[in-house]
């Protein structure tokens, strides 16, 4: 599912259940997801696991396997 869809259905059940309060708070759950996977900064989920563990092996100091 992707964030948009959610979005859709989160909103949809928030008006079910009377809880129309919740929709900006929802946009706003969206958004910051939208950005944080789409930052420049976030691993590739296509990375082999090995080269992943290797790299975070690195940043916290200690040598490659």
């Amino acid at each position: 599912m992707n964030i948009a869809d959610w979005l859709v259905a989160a909103k949809a059940d928030a008006e079910a259940r009377g809880l129309p309060e919740l929709i900006p708070m929802l946009d706003g759950l969206a958004q910051a997801t939208e950005r944080l996977r789409n930052a420049d900064w976030n691993d590739n989920a296509d990375q082999d696991s090995i080269e992943s563990e290797a790299g975070l092996d690195l940043a916290q100091g200690k040598p490659s396997r």
